[in-house]
């Protein structure tokens, strides 16, 4: 099932360790060819050499030790990887993680590595909820690792809360999708905008909005795991695409609007996430403006509608956009989906905890021209960007 697929699986010191031997030898099964890195911490919860039975290879333990079969060992371990996988992941780890340290084999191999990375977590309820915890797995989550999130029960210390490994079933599901993504997006075309766009005021002014680009950097991500070739048009954002995916930054709804038209008529789907400043300075000055007066009047003129542009122009594309809204959310978003020709939208009320703008969750409810409705509850974006690309799949011309 995993022939010719190199997975290094990395462990932890915590009492969750010896579930990994679990995934070790699952893989093993599966013909996978596994690379085992431990932390000294590690091996006080399972032997190094339980997992090098499992593994059929050598374990990396000591970056520093002398005669060992890799010539750089945290170089070599990782080279050619198809995965790397932490399970479980410490507080400890993650903080090193983040922050970039690389004090031992397993930290040193993480910054090494090239493939995708996906962490599970393991600890208190206390050392997860910590501030510096949430940092730390919200900073990774912005560099694209992928954190399985870990359950809720009762954790080896006597207490309950959020905290425990998540379910080893889940960690072999979430394995299969990188091993084995889906491919039924192979050959499409995809069109993604994302972020916020900026309008001009002056050299040192613009308006602007709150969108962090999250959602479309995730759809993007998701998109492109699928098979399929992405172009993401993105305003200005701190993110980083995936990669292989085809990045075309932009600033202005004009430059962005330029971006998309010139390549629409070659796309098969286009998912129209980012927020477009519907304004912009009716004349931005050449020169900073000067604070001469206690008031300042603005003129400003509609910028250019992208999303129904497209919608006039579309012939068999699937058009999807999306609708940030603070009242009377549904209607809006069914006017919009008619009024702007489009194939589904996906829209949000922002002014709902955990659903606006700059956070790594959303709210959202999804509405096709056919009549389907379906809410969603809190999820994760990376989460939502799956969920949404399942939907446009069932649409009809997909």
């Amino acid at each position: 099932m995993f022939a010719g697929k190199k997975v290094v699986v990395g462990i932890t010191g915590g009492i969750a360790a010896y579930k990994a031997a679990d995934i070790v030898s699952w893989l093993k099964q599966k013909q996978a060819d596994v690379q085992v890195i431990m932390t000294a911490a590690a091996c006080e919860f399972i032997t190094s050499l339980t997992l090098q039975t499992l593994s059929g290879n050598p374990v990396a333990v000591d970056i520093l030790a002398a005669g060992q079969p890799w010539p750089v060992i945290h170089i070599s371990t990782v080279e050619g990887a198809d995965l790397f996988v932490v399970v479980p992941a410490t507080a400890n780890y993650l903080a090193k993680l983040a922050y970039g340290l690389a004090d031992d084999v397993l930290s040193a191999a993480s910054l090494a590595a090239t493939c995708p990375i996906v962490v599970a977590p393991a600890m208190n309820v206390n050392m997860y909820q910590n501030p510096a915890t949430q940092k730390n797995l919200a900073c990774l989550k912005e560099r694209g690792i992928d954190i399985i999130e870990p359950g809720i029960g009762r954790l080896a210390c006597g207490t309950e809360g959020k905290g425990r490994l998540a379910d080893i079933e889940d960690i072999k599901a979430k394995i299969t999708t990188y091993l084995l993504p889906d491919q039924t997006w192979l050959g499409k075309k995809v069109l993604i905008t994302a972020g916020p766009t900026r309008e001009a005021i002056d050299p040192v002014r613009f308006i602007s909005n709150r969108s962090s680009g999250r959602m479309g950097y995730a759809l993007a991500a998701a998109a492109q795991k699928r098979g399929a070739k992405v172009t993401l048009v993105s305003g200005p954002v701190a993110l980083n695409a995936s990669a292989g995916v085809d990045l075309l930054k932009v600033e202005s709804a004009a430059e962005m609007q330029k971006a998309v038209l010139a390549v629409f008529d070659e796309m098969d789907i286009v998912i129209k996430t980012a927020a477009v400043s519907d304004f912009k300075a009716a004349e931005p000055k050449q020169k900073k403006i000067k604070k001469n007066n206690v008031e300042l009047t603005l003129n400003l003129t509609a910028n250019p509608d992208i999303l129904k542009d497209l919608g006039t122009k579309k012939k068999n594309q699937l058009l999807i956009g999306f609708a940030a809204e603070t009242n009377d959310v549904i209607n809006y978003a069914k006017g919009k989906l008619q009024e702007k020709n489009l194939d589904m939208i996906i829209v949000n009320d922002v002014t709902l905890s955990g659903a606006g703008f700059d956070v790594d969750t959303n709210i959202v409810t999804l509405l096709d021209k056919y009549g389907h409705e379906e809410s969603l509850p809190q999820l994760a974006k990376t989460k939502l960007a799956e969920i949404i690309l399942d939907a446009i799949g069932k649409l009809p011309g997909f």
